[in-house]
């Protein structure tokens, strides 16, 4: 008797991918694993959008609907759901990487560790070729104490400069940093020092002012708050230092600065006819970022726009802008931060333009961005008040689907953390239950997990309405740490720079790797970076 066949999934290859990266045309090799095994080994211009939260990020990382998207994963089988859920969602053209991740590898693919790698190796090329100041912690740290006149600018986000910062440092991210230095180091004889968390947002820093031409002698923290540690030295926390407002002479001279080094690096130039004109193109993707700070977005920004603050933008343009070879287009209202945050993109590979000709009319729209996303299940949804009745008086079991460093922080007692794309998994851990709430941050991801929870129990399943912090709001008790893991804290890779407690072996292999990261885009042969 013949069996009905399946057909196999249509796939590209390892050679298929070089090739369209060569060619500059627009490609989406997407990792749907967590991120902590994508942090392991993924190709260079592989994105990271996990099948847990696919629904929820997809729409702004990948806006256009017949986008050629290929899926891989290291044979955990998450290609198949991932492929279902794109193509529900209306994705017309995705297949999969011919053989997964070990079909790279077996291909001799090279395979980069780590997070945002094009960012970090750009960042490496770049002091290899400018050769960019930097100064040792103990050097820094001897400017600070003999109280030389000296000025510690942080380019990092200000929640990561909040939690460990260089004693008398100011929270300046990166792409504020040629706005806002002439004011903070006013007399051109001040030492300006630049630092992060590592190396790659100092360097880009502190090339940033020396490209822009400003007078100070400007150099990084060699290695950042890492090399400061491994200095036995003593990092502050908790400081809320910022940068004020600019004088309208000194914002005037930022814009011709940064217009110069755009210049210089080929960025391209739009006006807002140009911008609808890209928007209205079927064949061809188009990001719209908005580079000032977010609380500058929220008070006005152009319809449309994404809030990606400049120095993260350039740090982490893998997560914002997905599709290699797509067009990004910046916008701010004075030139300044759009004008360096580009002409750091261009050096990375991008066609990217800047919009001349808006003026303060164009910023419209008010309010924080809202990533899109598609319609939700319909879901019956109960109150904090009903979920403690329920659990009072009967079997109840809560699913928590938040990232599970804000479950360790707290969580309702007694819930399991699970991971959505391991959820057959974790329910088998689980004691079954007569009825299931399932809640997260907000209920967004939570109620995407309803349906599936009820396919694989056959019990009613219900979402917290208004999620975890609706409970704390009706003032119900919390629990914090890992009590009741269902799945393997997968979900985020530990970066060794981060927190207060990375051994020292961490944070030093991270510095060795970060040195041969130059080498390794060699091997690799297509990231068609320049430096100017």
């Amino acid at each position: 008797m013949s069996q009905a066949l399946h057909p196999q999934p249509a796939t590209r290859s390892f050679a298929d991918i070089r090739q369209a990266l060569l060619a500059k045309e627009e490609v989406a090799l997407i990792d749907v694993r967590e991120e902590a095994p994508f942090a392991q080994a993924h190709p260079l211009f592989a994105a990271n959008i996990p099948l847990s939260k696919l629904e929820l990020e997809v729409l702004s990382r990948i806006p256009r609907r017949d986008t050629a998207i290929t899926l891989y994963d290291n044979g955990e089988g998450l290609v198949h759901k991932a492929q279902q859920r794109l193509e529900a969602l209306g994705y017309s053209d995705v297949r999969l990487l011919e053989g997964g991740l070990q079909g790279w590898r077996d291909a001799d693919g090279e395979l980069f560790i780590d997070v945002n790698v094009p960012s970090k190796a750009f960042g490496e090329l770049v002091e290899h070729y400018r050769h960019t100041p930097s100064l040792a912690a103990e050097q820094v740290l001897e400017l600070i104490e003999s109280n030389a006149d000296v000025v510690v600018l942080d380019a990092r986000r200000y929640d990561e400069y909040q939690t460990m910062s260089i004693p008398s440092g100011i929270s300046v991210p990166g792409a504020e940093l040629v706005l806002r230095a002439r004011e903070l180091a006013p007399d051109p004889k001040t030492r300006i020092i630049v630092n992060c968390a590592g190396r790659t947002r100092s360097i880009i820093g502190t090339q940033s002012l020396v490209n822009a031409g400003l007078p100070n002698p400007i150099s990084a923290l060699r290695n950042g708050t890492i090399g400061w540690l491994l200095a036995g030295q003593t990092l502050d926390h908790g400081q809320a230092r910022r940068f004020g407002e600019v004088s309208e002479s000194t914002r005037q001279t930022a814009t011709a600065d940064a217009r110069k080094v755009a210049d210089k690096a080929h960025v391209q130039r739009g006006t807002r006819a140009d911008l609808q004109r890209w928007q209205a193109e079927k064949n061809r993707t188009t990001y719209l970022f908005d580079v000032r700070t977010a609380e500058e977005f929220a008070v006005g920004h152009v319809p449309g726009a994404r809030s990606t603050p400049g120095g993260q933008l350039v740090q982490e343009t893998d997560h914002y802008a997905s599709v290699r070879g797509a067009r990004i287009v910046l916008v701010d209202d004075d030139g300044v931060r759009a004008n360096m945050s580009a002409s750091w993109l261009a050096q990375l590979g991008w066609e990217v333009f800047v919009i001349d000709d808006l003026h303060r009319e164009d910023f419209s729209e008010k309010g924080d961005w809202n990533a899109p996303s598609p319609t939700p299940p319909q879901v019956e949804e109960i109150s904090a008040e009903t979920l403690a009745q329920w659990r009072d008086n009967g079997n109840v079991a809560v699913l928590d689907f938040t990232a599970s460093a804000n479950y360790v922080k707290q969580h309702i007692p007694g819930a399991w953390w699970v991971l959505r794309a391991q959820l057959k998994d974790a329910l088998a851990k689980i004691p079954a239950a007569e009825r299931y709430v399932l809640t997260c941050g907000s209920s967004r991801l939570a109620r995407f997990a309803v349906p599936e929870v009820e396919a694989l129990t056959g019990k009613p399943v219900f979402l917290l309405k208004g999620g975890t912090p609706s409970w704390f709001a009706a003032g119900y008790a919390a629990e914090t740490g890992e009590s009741q893991l269902a799945s393997p804290r997968i979900d985020r890779y530990r970066r060794p720079y981060e927190g207060t407690d990375a051994p020292r072996e961490a944070m030093q292999a991270y510095l060795d790797w970060e040195f041969g990261l130059v080498e390794q885009l060699g091997r690799d042969g297509t990231h068609g970076f320049y430096v100017i």
